[in-house]
């Protein structure tokens, strides 16, 4: 399914009544709450005859990684008393760069799950009372979705496209067919490439956020010299698993006598990494060639940041005969601005959220595949994609 160029779907507003058609570009402010980043982004949508090209009109990310450095981590609470304290500042700032009052929006997105549900109801409750306040369409917005979306804050895109979503608390192969019309092909089994990536660093004093530390590190050191485990090595799916890798790492960690050893280990690591996402994605690009004329690759989510993922990632699609693409290196941790998009594609097609939508901490992709073959089984540890 590519996707509309008539932006003319009726809406509603969050007040109920319609919303009459607006021709030419959609604006919606995006507000994104999920985890440890507070942002407010302002995007405009223009149609295309194939797909629609993405202006970032303000983009607007504060950090908490000052408040939760001592802890190795992210708090949840401290998470959400930040998110509550700093959301209408943020949205302030992003509108004001935008140099838009709300009389110029067609619509407010914001994220609903998956996420730390005491900051995504931050977010989401903001965003409802802003639609209220200004009688605009409210449009709840899968993050995962957000991210799936965000390489086309850089290129105009069509659809449909094989994506690797890899970040922090996720990794999925999908076929990303058009808005809100995706298909599982491959999910981690426990933990996701980003969580292995902050454990590991954690292990090795390298402090938070982990994952651009422990790429910092890498790039003195030499992996070689350390042998780490294969996962599922000779299984026919696309699954990943990290966490043998993280428990290897773990007890190499403890023998590391020198910043040489924590460098060739750190390199180990990634290269380990970037290895297990290139085969796994290597058997989902073989079966996508198969059925689909249009060969693009895309990776999205914080992992997409690294520069030795992004690379070996690119190669293993042009080695099988696809294009490649990744988001511009703001829009690949989270941000408000995928979040607009991805409200602004559902808006342009008249798909619109009722004011009682609910925070939603677990929210997949393919809620069908997540019910009828749930890639963890309930009583098991790890992610919860």
């Amino acid at each position: 399914m590519e996707m509309s160029a008539d932006y003319s779907s009726g809406a509603k507003s969050a007040t109920g009544r319609d919303v009459p058609p607006r021709p030419g570009p959609l604006t919606v402010l995006g507000l994104e709450t999920s985890c440890d980043e507070t942002a407010a982004s302002v995007v405009r949508l223009h149609p295309t005859m194939a797909c629609g090209r993405a202006e970032v009109l303000s983009s607007v990310v504060h950090s908490q990684i000052d408040d939760h450095a001592a802890y190795g981590g992210v708090v949840p609470e401290i998470a959400a008393r930040s998110h509550v304290e700093m959301i209408a500042e943020v949205t302030r700032r992003a509108m004001a760069e935008a140099d838009m009052g709300y009389d110029g929006l067609d619509g407010i997105a914001a994220t609903a799950g998956p996420g730390l549900v005491g900051g995504v109801m931050v977010g989401l409750s903001f965003g409802k009372a802003a639609a209220l306040a200004r009688g605009l369409p409210l449009v709840a917005v899968n993050h995962l979705e957000g991210h799936a979306v965000s390489a086309r804050l850089g290129a105009e895109v069509a659809y449909p496209f094989l994506l690797l979503l890899v970040s922090g608390g996720h990794c999925q192969l999908l076929e990303v067919r058009g808005v809100g019309d995706m298909s599982r092909i491959g999910a981690t089994i426990d933990d996701a490439a980003g969580e292995a990536f902050d454990k590991i660093a954690k292990a090795l004093g390298l402090g938070y956020p982990g994952g651009p530390a422990l790429e910092r590190l890498a790039m003195q050191g030499d992996g070689s010299k350390i042998d780490l485990p294969r996962a599922l090595l000779g299984r026919k799916d696309c699954d990943f698993s990290f966490s043998g890798l993280k428990t290897a790492a773990f007890r190499i960690a403890q023998t590391c006598e020198t910043e040489q050893d924590r460098a060739d280990l750190a390199d180990a690591v990634q290269n380990a990494i970037a290895r297990q996402l290139s085969d796994r994605s290597e058997r989902a690009l073989a079966a996508y060639a198969q059925t689909h004329d249009h060969k693009l690759f895309v990776v999205a989510g914080g992992v997409a940041a690294n520069k030795t993922i992004r690379a070996t990632l690119q190669a293993t699609a042009a080695k099988h005969g696809f294009d490649f693409l990744a988001p511009p290196m703001a829009y690949c941790t989270d941000n408000a601005a995928m979040i607009a998009l991805a409200g602004a594609e559902r808006l342009a097609l008249g798909l619109t959220s009722d004011i009682d939508v609910v925070a939603r901490p677990r929210w997949p992709l393919d809620e069908a595949r997540a019910l009828s073959d749930p890639s963890h089984k309930p009583g098991r540890k790890g992610a919860k994609a």
